[in-house]
Formats: structure tokens, C-alpha cells, sequence
């Protein structure tokens, strides 16, 4: 008797609200409609926008910039340089030590002003590491200690005077620039397009977390939709006693998870909608929607030619030559300048003084000047070998660890070209599975509607299809990570053949 009461009681509720108890039923979900300022993006136009407006491409760009400022400097270092030097004027009234005629020095009244002016045009000798110059200069000194009836005024000029000051047996920094600032420049232009291949990597990888989101939503909208459907369906068997209260329980369960779901979904949305338009440096308040990149470029990699490309190409490979070559100027800057040093100045010119500015440049006298100046260690007690050996050993542990270098680079431009092939292979697995799973659950519903399956049956063809749909994806993001790690590897374009090293952008 029991049993029966609660059958009773059980049907009693459902009978309340089916349609035949003639009770209002749950209203259908409303159907969402678009913004009309929603953006529709594809992954290419999402990359490009990073690209161009993206904080990390302009991050990048400043640093090139940069770089090619330093760049600049550099190469000044082997320009004439042109410099105007003046004192106008020097004004001195105190009480100094003057050195006399005898030899004597006394403190004397002085009431002087001194102007001076020199022009001077110097070259840095990049073979070397001298530097020669041409000066001319002119000097006045107001003396107003003199009596009125004296000149209180006398110039001396320096017409012209050539210097030569050449350091001999000493490291030549200038000749060592020329070998690595030009790799450093170019090190840092192909780190700038490299850059813009991480960009796009950083680009799609939030691309498709916002598009496993938007799936996820639309997955779990398209679930609610079809759980309510069933639920109301199965209200309307269960009436009509086709169906045990067990299924009709489970059908509003799958309903209520659903709509939980839901709300997990639209909360994951709007993450990564913020974090993908923070990244791309949008600042409005449009919604994004994304479309599903399906279209997969058809081209052959040979793994030769990409290690070619990537030699040819990439960064690292100029920064390891370069580092090698830094080895090797620290090696000769510890062999010559802990040595034997010495120091080569010439002078020549013309000079002339006279109390008269008409006088100054009138028949002037030569100026001459050798001077060579040495320096020799004669004990220091171990610090030349010392330094020459930490030299040495530092040159000898840079080649044994560039050439591991050298070996892993190689090693990862094989492996990349390898995963890019297996990925896309998979790629199109997933893509097959996917339109099998969509298609197993159309026909699983329709056999179920009309009762040939079970409800099991059919939660398991659903729960088949949205991960079909999931690994679709997932399997997407992983080509698209290969794909775009493939033209950071080696710098190149293959499926127009390109590479990717352009004009400088500014």
C-alpha cells in the first residue's frame, strides 16, 4: 500500500506540470541575440592586429629602435669628428704665485683675463687604434695691471698643428668593433622579427583560449536547449507511462547540469575576451567573436632546408659567432695590454705670438714635438700569465659550449619540422571525428525520439560529440603553436617561399 501511495504521489507532481495537467509549462530559453557591434575576427586578423598595435610590438619596436641608435654611435666612432673649444673670457683679479725670471716664485697682484678659442677636426684610425687631428687655435691675454702708456694686451696663435698619437703593442678596440657591432646590429634586426613570430605564437595561443570558450559556450547553449526539449518530451511520455521516473529524473538532472554549465561558460568567455583585447591593446567594449580557422595550408618542409634557413636566418646563430669573437677579443685585450706597452705622439705645426692681432699670423715659427713613452711589467708577481690563462680557458669553455649550441639548434629545427608534420596529420584525424561524432549524435537523438535507444545511449552519443568538438579544437591550437614555431625556427615563410626578414620598420 505504501509503494502505491508514493507512485501516486510521484506522478501527482509530474502531472502538475506537464501539458496535459493543463499547467503552464517552463517557457522556452530566449534566444541570444548578436550585438551588433560584436567583432568578428579571424585568427589572421588577430595576429596582424597584435602585430601592429600590440604593447609587445611596441615593446619590441623601442628596443630595435634602440638598438639601431647604438648602431649609429658606433659608426661615428670612425667619422671625423669637428669641435669647437672657447673660453670668452678667463677673468682672474686676486693674488697668485708667480713664478719669476730667477726662478723664484712670489705672490703677486694679478688683473689678467684670458680668452681662448681653438677649432679642432680629430679621425680615429679604425686599423690602428690611433687618432690624428688637425687644431688651430688663438689665445688673448688682457693684462690690466700694465700701465696706460704699455700694451696691456698680447696673442698667441697656432695656425695649424697635425697630432698623431698612436698607441703601440696595445689592444685595438676599434678594430674589434668592426667585427661584432655590425653582428650586433644585425643580431638585433632578426630579433625583432623573431619577435614578431612570438607575437603571433602569444596571439593565437589566447586566440584559441577565447575560442575554446566561445565553443564551450555554445556547446553548453546548444545542451540546455536540447536537454529542455527532451525534458518537456519526456514529461509527455512519462504521462502517458512510456517512460520509468528514473529516466524522467535523470533528463531533469541533465537539464539543471546543463544550465550549470551555462554560467561556467560565460564566466570563461569573458576571461579570456579580456585577456585576449588586452594583448591586442583594445580598449572598447565590444564583444568578440571568433571564427574557427579550418582552412590548414598545404606545403611541403624539408628538414634540410629548414635547417638551412634557420642557419641563414636566425638570431642565435649571428649571436654565437658573435660570442665567439668576444672570446677572442678578451684573449687579445689580456695578451697586449698586460705587456709590453708603448705610446707613439707626433706633433707639427706653426705658432706665432706678437702684442698685435695683424702680427699673430704673420710668419710663423715651426712647432715640433716626438715623444715615446714606454711601459714594461718586470714583476707583478704572476697576474700577465694569470689573466692570459683565464683568457685562454674562457675562449677554450666558449667554442666547447657554442658548439653545443650549435648541436641543440640543429636538433630543434629538426624536431619542430617533425611535430609540424605529425600534428598537421593529426589535425585532419580530428576534423574527420569530429563531423562523425556530430553526425552519430543527429541520428542517436532521432533514434531515441523514437524510442530504438536508450537515454544512456543517447548521453553517451552527446557526451561523444562535444569532445569531438573539443579535441577538433585543441588539435587546431596545437597545429597553429606548430605552425607559427616552425617560421620562428627558421626565420622563413614556406608557404609563399619568403623569408621573413623585411626592411626595417621605421
Amino acid at each position: 500500500m505504501s509503494r502505491i501511495v508514493a507512485c501516486l504521489w510521484v506522478l501527482g507532481a509530474f502531472l502538475l506540470t506537464s501539458p496535459a495537467a493543463g499547467q503552464d509549462t517552463e517557457a522556452p530559453l530566449p534566444v541570444e541575440t548578436e550585438d551588433p557591434n560584436t567583432r568578428r575576427l579571424s585568427l589572421a586578423e588577430v595576429i596582424k592586429m597584435a602585430r601592429e598595435q600590440s604593447p609587445s610590438y611596441q615593446q619590441a619596436l623601442t628596443q630595435l629602435e634602440n638598438r639601431t641608435w647604438q648602431y649609429q654611435n658606433y659608426k661615428s666612432n670612425y667619422l671625423p669628428q669637428l669641435t669647437l673649444n672657447a673660453t670668452l673670457p678667463d677673468y682672474t683679479k686676486s693674488i697668485n704665485p708667480v713664478v719669476q725670471n730667477t726662478g723664484s716664485i712670489e705672490f703677486r697682484k694679478q688683473h689678467i683675463s684670458t680668452s681662448y678659442a681653438e677649432l679642432a677636426l680629430s679621425q680615429n684610425i679604425g686599423l690602428t687604434g690611433g687618432v690624428i687631428s688637425i687644431n688651430t687655435n688663438l689665445k688673448r691675454i688682457d693684462d690690466f695691471l700694465q700701465p696706460d702708456t704699455m700694451v696691456g694686451h698680447s696673442y698667441a696663435s697656432t695656425p695649424a698643428v697635425i697630432t698623431l698619437s698612436q698607441p703601440l703593442f696595445r689592444h685595438n678596440g676599434l678594430k674589434w668593433d668592426r667585427k661584432t657591432e655590425p653582428l650586433r646590429f644585425e643580431e638585433a634586426k632578426r630579433n625583432f622579427w623573431e619577435e614578431m613570430e612570438r607575437i603571433a605564437i602569444r596571439a593565437s595561443d589566447l586566440y584559441f583560449s577565447q575560442l575554446h570558450s566561445q565553443i564551450s559556450y555554445d556547446i553548453a547553449q546548444k545542451n540546455v536547449a536540447n536537454n529542455d526539449t527532451l525534458f518537456k518530451i519526456a514529461q509527455t511520455r512519462f504521462y502517458n507511462a512510456k517512460i520509468s521516473v528514473n529516466e524522467l529524473l535523470q533528463l531533469e538532472l541533465s537539464l539543471l547540469n546543463s544550465r550549470q554549465s551555462l554560467e561556467q561558460a560565460k564566466l570563461d568567455i569573458e576571461t579570456s575576451t579580456i585577456r585576449l583585447k588586452s594583448y591586442l591593446g583594445i580598449t572598447d567594449d565590444s564583444p568578440i567573436r571568433l571564427t574557427t580557422p579550418d582552412a590548414i595550408p598545404q606545403f611541403d618542409v624539408d628538414e634540410t632546408a629548414a635547417l638551412k634557413y634557420a642557419h641563414d636566418n636566425r638570431s642565435r646563430m649571428i649571436g654565437i659567432k658573435r660570442e665567439e669573437i668576444e672570446a677572442e677579443r678578451g684573449l687579445d685585450w689580456a695578451e697586449k695590454d698586460t705587456g709590453l706597452n708603448a705610446n707613439l705622439f707626433l706633433q707639427y705645426g706653426l705658432v706665432q705670438q706678437s702684442t698685435a692681432f695683424s702680427e699673430t699670423y704673420r710668419d710663423p715659427s715651426e712647432q715640433q714635438r716626438v715623444s715615446i713613452g714606454l711601459s714594461v711589467p718586470i714583476m707583478d708577481w704572476g697576474r700577465t700569465k694569470s689573466r692570459v690563462g683565464t683568457a685562454r680557458a674562457h675562449l677554450k669553455y666558449v667554442k666547447g659550449n657554442l658548439e653545443q649550441q650549435r648541436a641543440s639548434f640543429d636538433q630543434d629545427v629538426y624536431l619542430q619540422v617533425k611535430r609540424f608534420k605529425m600534428l598537421r596529420e593529426q589535425m585532419k584525424i580530428a576534423q574527420q571525428a569530429n563531423g562523425l561524432a556530430e553526425r552519430r549524435y543527429l541520428g542517436a537523438k532521432d533514434r531515441y525520439l523514437t524510442g530504438k535507444i536508450s537515454l544512456l545511449e543517447l548521453n553517451q552519443a552527446a557526451t561523444e560529440r562535444d569532445s569531438a568538438r573539443r579535441s577538433y579544437v585543441s588539435s587546431l591550437r596545437n597545429f597553429w603553436d606548430a605552425y607559427y614555431n616552425l617560421r620562428l625556427q627558421t626565420l622563413y615563410d614556406f608557404e609563399t617561399n619568403q623569408p621573413l626578414i623585411l626592411p626595417m620598420p621605421f
